[in-house]
């Protein structure tokens, strides 16, 4: 058991550490306030390898591993969770997805653009009415021979207007429940698809977020994703390991928080001293920390399961539970050291912490987690 990073984990994580730094750091205030899409950053972060982090090497992809991926969203997600949640999004949902179970047909069209960042992924499971409950899929995709006719429509999807490529997940045969779901490659510009306006979000507002409405669009038999009926377990695996990715996301706008807060009470004095040296201020730091490195614990044992070809459900649900909350906490908490300067965008706090509730609601819900972890509990 060795709890350091070797030399070449360290590379990787100080190359997203300079992206992020020199890169999403200037104007990631503005791009917040325009809610403003990265696109040219998207771009960047495709010529690094970081749109493709854990996808072989002959479809594009970085050929890294799953530790890799989590200490890059670590490092992004200090500086700008919105871009961030697009890496996520595009490495454990779409560029997994497409490689775990997609035909090499689908890997060497689809896959190969998206590894690379020249295409954008998304995926498409939740509804108005099936957020939590994926069972409930409303929308359809009704088998025609040669083809797929789906109708139906998708909510809370990031990068939604952006991306080129979708994963839709939609009811075939509703008899059969979950058994009768199927995953869709959609792409963008097919007759019948439309996209609806731009969410206006609390946090990660520079994440492209929207509602998608499927009207008869009719969607090739190849595109389907597995066997016929396969739908439903392929997105609750594609989720455990973007679980994995949120964790990342949520201890990274943790971390961030927590170093702003650290850097702000050794310069801002109070009753003759920094605030860093009044104990009210020091253990709050000290509590901050502890549970930073707790959830970052939960979220490298996480990702190690995944390496190791461990079934990483549990762990992953934990590592997310907990690396939420301590995001939400934490973040809370580096505002009230800033005091009144935390309640202004200027000192970044006050994003992290409006960032930091969407990690305890995207990927499942805690409330969710929860049921996934006590599940495992029980049958274990």
């Amino acid at each position: 058991m060795n709890f350091n990073l070797s030399e070449e984990y360290k590379m990787i994580r100080d190359a997203a550490r300079d992206f992020a730094q020199t890169e999403l750091l200037p104007g990631v205030i503005e791009r917040d306030n325009a809610q403003e899409f990265p696109d040219e950053l998207v771009k960047k972060m495709g010529e690094l390898g970081f749109m493709g982090i854990m996808v072989d090497p002959k479809y594009g992809g970085s050929g890294m591993d799953t530790i890799s991926y989590v200490l890059i969203m670590e490092e992004l997600s200090k500086i700008d969770a919105s871009a961030s949640v697009i890496v996520s999004v595009n490495n454990s949902l779409v560029c997994y997805g497409l490689e775990a179970y997609g035909t090499e047909a689908q890997k060497q069209k689809y896959l190969t653009k998206l590894a690379t960042g020249e295409h954008v992924g998304a995926f498409c499971l939740s509804e108005p009415e099936a957020g939590s409950d994926a069972t409930s899929q409303k929308t359809t995709a009704i088998d025609k021979g040669d083809h797929y006719l789906i109708n139906g429509t998708k909510n809370w999807i990031t990068s939604g207007g952006r991306a080129d490529t979708y994963i839709v997940i939609a009811q075939t045969d509703r008899d059969k429940g979950s058994h009768g779901i199927n995953a869709f490659i959609v792409e963008k510009g097919t007759e019948g698809f439309h996209v609806g306006p731009k969410e206006d979000k609390l946090g990660i507002r520079g994440s492209d977020t929207h509602t998608l409405q499927f009207n008869d669009v009719k969607v090739p038999k190849e595109n389907r994703i597995g066997v016929n009926g396969s739908g439903f377990r392929f997105a609750m695996k594609t989720l455990s390991g973007g679980r994995i990715g949120i964790a990342a996301q949520a201890l990274g706008i943790a971390q961030g928080a927590y170093e702003l807060a650290l850097k702000y009470s050794k310069q801002r004095k109070a009753f003759g001293t920094e605030i860093c040296n009044h104990q009210a201020i020091a253990f709050k730091l000290a509590d901050m920390y502890t549970e930073i490195e707790a959830a970052r614990l939960l979220v490298i044992k996480s990702a190690a399961d995944k390496d190791e070809g461990k079934n990483y459900d549990k762990s992953s649900a934990m590592a997310k539970l907990y690396a939420s909350k301590v995001a939400m906490e934490q973040t809370v908490e580096a505002v009230q050291i800033h005091g009144g300067n935390g309640f202004v965008k200027e000192y970044h706090v006050e994003r992290l912490m409006r960032d930091a509730k969407i990690t305890q609601i995207y990927e499942g819900t805690s409330e969710i987690q929860k049921i996934v972890i006590s599940r495992s509990v029980l049958r274990d």
